[in-house]
């Protein structure tokens, strides 16, 4: 597994976005891979790992993107926006601008600072409405309008790659697009929380009935962030050069996940379904297949990541806070 691979021993790297859900348990893995890594975040010092090294810079200034790659071998982009569907309508700009401003500048520094190897992460919102999401088939499409702002950000820095690759000879570049990742230390704040913590932090409050938008039969693919950073230091090794999809392949119906949620819950709710609320988009499952011939395989089933996930925050509620949000940043 790429956990015990040496592919990192010895080697500067640098993670942006160290500190977040995908970050942790990334640098976790290059540091017991042997790499010296840097942590590039906004979020609280507390949540950077105590071997790395952890330097506080915004980087939509080119300056400290520069600062941030001198003398690293590779660099990961992890940096992202993540919102609910209804704040990602509502607040379009405070994602846009930031989003094509550090993905932009960060590439550009990095090519600059002759970093060798660096890994792009985009999104599932760089598709459109279809059940199954085929990495070849980006773009013939347009973005789904539900992922209208973030999917097109996410499109320009997939394109900024290739144009690197074109001009600059720059080979070792690489891109992936997970599905919908959940786990520990991922954003449960109430305003903006994607669907399953959004779900955990409820069922733990205690709400009873339970209410759900949607009739619960919309689909999506789920992945655990752990996976999703083996996925990466997989793809980061085997540098396929082609975008590669992250996630489980299979499709969980959001009245199962609320299932799941509430099979962990000591008190079990009257789930109510309320079908006069907007539910997205029909179905959304990744076809893994390009990942599965570069030896990737998910290794946490949704069940034991959701109680995972589901005694991490009842344990840990008090300590979700100190995230860095760009929604509301008094």
């Amino acid at each position: 597994m790429p956990e015990n691979s040496n592919f990192f021993r010895g080697k500067s790297v640098l993670v942006a976005g160290g500190t977040g859900l995908i970050g942790i348990p990334l640098v976790k893995i290059l540091l017991e891979q042997g790499a010296s890594v840097r942590i590039v975040s906004l979020d609280s010092p507390s949540r950077a790992h105590p071997q790395a090294e952890f330097m506080p810079l915004d980087l939509t200034i080119l300056d400290n993107c520069s600062r941030a790659c001198l003398g690293m071998d590779y660099v990961f982009n992890l940096l992202c926006i993540k919102g609910s569907p209804k704040t990602m309508v509502t607040k379009p700009a405070s994602v846009f601008y930031p989003m094509l401003t550090f993905n932009t500048q960060l590439m550009e520094a990095a090519w600059r600072c002759k970093v060798n190897g660096f890994l792009f992460t985009s999104s599932i919102g760089v598709y459109e409405p279809a059940e199954v999401l085929r990495e070849n088939d980006v773009w013939q499409t347009f973005p789904s309008p539900n992922d209208r702002f973030a999917g097109w950000v996410k499109r320009m820095g997939e394109l900024q790659a290739e144009a690197y690759r074109i001009e600059h000879g720059w080979n070792n570049i690489n891109i992936v697009r997970p599905s919908n990742v959940y786990g520990p230390y991922d954003n449960f704040d109430s305003n903006s929380a994607m669907v399953v913590p959004s779900l955990i932090k409820r069922m733990t409050r205690g709400e009873n009935p339970f209410v759900v938008w949607g009739n619960g039969t919309a689909k999506r693919d789920f992945i655990h962030a752990e996976d999703v950073a083996r996925g990466m230091i997989l793809v980061t090794e085997k540098n396929p050069g082609v975008p590669v999809n992250l996630g489980s392949g299979i499709g969980t119906s959001i009245k199962k996940l609320v299932e799941i949620i509430r099979s962990n819950s000591p008190i079990k709710p009257n789930i109510v379904w309320d079908d006069s609320m907007p539910s997205g988009d029909k179905k959304r499952i990744l076809d893994i297949s390009r990942a599965t011939n570069l030896g990737f395989r998910p290794q946490i089933n949704l069940e034991d990541g959701i109680r995972d996930t589901y005694k991490w925050y009842s344990v840990n509620r008090d300590r979700v806070g100190n995230r860095y949000d760009v929604f509301n940043k008094s």
